[in-house]
């Protein structure tokens, strides 16, 4: 049993929208344990209500937070703003934790844990408190993707019971306002290298509808993932097309490519620039998605800093131009034929198709410099 002085200060923080079945039972348990283990605390309830709810948080008298917008990640973002304490605790106002839980939360934190995140499916899951598509779909799935990409040891990335110091919350600072908040907290603790542990929790029924929309609040949550991984997303798929594209469009242009003994003709290629430019494309999107994470969500990369220092505006736009004048010069080259010819009948199909994919790349680079040089505006 933990026996803290009245110094130790934590802040146990509540999302709160129209709960009121359960909201006082919630805050009464809360208080109960902050006395039983000699917690010096607060307790914040941060509302977006339109029942009873912000009426029950005052006959508790505890800090009322009355924001009245709605999101999860809003919710927590407005009621940590107030909180004073040094140890934060987040959980649902719904009835489906265990409060008495608190002091195993601060005995990992102090004990060395950054954050700490429970995991419902090492303890027992009330029949009913769980969707079976969440419980044996959705949430193992998310959490698989996120262990891989990451490299993280959570088995339970929305869980809504979680435990982080007051200054690790400070350096990761998540700035999302819906549902993926949980999924960017466990992110950016893990890029910016906290220590995080994984506790067993129950999970009970929850009294009241639900407010999470399985599959909208799924995909936020997958999307939240896939921007933090450009390179699974968007670079090797774009990098592999590319290769692709650009062998096989070599191979047919020089007829080194056959089938049954005829050798491939001209509208093969057409396919293969279709490659070279929806690969070429991807690259580009894992650029934009790399420096968005990095410039607005508080992600980090040595490697593509030292990458934009080296690939500027003024240079990117420099090759894409002398690419975009290749393919014109092609163009021109054709048109020259076709006059000396009178007008005549021209089989330069293959080169109009290699200039067509050089003037796109070409021009694809220079937007590209320009787009990438307005989402590396940082926020303040």
């Amino acid at each position: 049993m933990l026996n803290h002085s009245p110094q130790t200060t934590l802040s146990v923080i509540l999302p709160c929208r129209n709960e009121e079945k359960t909201l006082g039972a919630c805050l009464e348990q809360i208080k109960s344990v902050l006395a039983r283990h000699n917690l010096a605390g607060e307790i914040i309830v941060s509302d977006s209500s339109t029942d009873r709810s912000p009426e029950i948080a005052h006959q508790h008298g505890v800090k009322l937070i009355k924001h009245d917008r709605v999101g999860y990640g809003i919710a927590y973002q407005e009621g940590i703003k107030a909180a004073s304490g040094r140890y934060l605790i987040m959980a649902d106002a719904d009835g489906t934790y265990d409060f008495n839980d608190i002091p195993r939360f601060i005995e990992q934190l102090e004990s060395g844990a950054d954050f700490v995140i429970g995991n419902r499916f090492a303890g027992t899951i009330q029949p009913g408190a769980m969707p079976l598509l969440h419980r044996y779909l959705g949430n193992p799935i998310l959490s698989g993707l996120v262990r891989w990409l990451f490299h993280i040891n959570v088995h339970d990335v929305h869980c809504g019971m979680r435990a982080i110091s007051r200054q690790a919350f400070d350096q990761i600072r998540p700035k999302t306002t819906g549902m993926e908040f949980a999924s960017e907290m466990i992110i950016a603790a893990a890029r910016r290298h906290l220590k995080i542990a994984e506790l067993p929790i129950n999970y009970a029924r929850r009294q009241g509808n639900s407010k999470l929309k399985t599959f909208s609040d799924g995909w936020r949550h997958l999307r939240f993932i896939l921007l933090y991984s450009p390179l699974l997303l968007f670079f090797l798929p774009g990098s592999l097309l590319c290769v692709v594209g650009i062998a096989f469009f070599l191979l047919i242009f020089n007829e080194k490519l056959s089938l049954g003994g005829a050798p491939f003709q001209y509208h093969p290629l057409f396919a293969a620039a279709l490659l070279i430019l929806v690969g070429y494309q991807l690259i580009i999107f894992s650029a934009f998605a790399k420096t968005y994470a990095m410039t607005h969500l508080g992600d980090d990369s040595r490697l593509m800093n030292r990458l934009y220092r080296f690939v500027t505006i003024e240079r990117a736009s420099v090759v894409g131009g002398i690419i975009t004048l290749l393919g014109g010069l092609l163009y021109g080259r054709i048109v020259w034929q076709w006059v000396a010819t009178g007008f005549g009948e021209l089989h330069e199909i293959k080169t109009a198709i290699t200039a067509l994919t050089l003037a796109v790349v070409g021009i694809q680079t220079i937007t590209a410099a320009f787009m990438l040089s307005i989402l590396g505006i940082k926020e303040r």
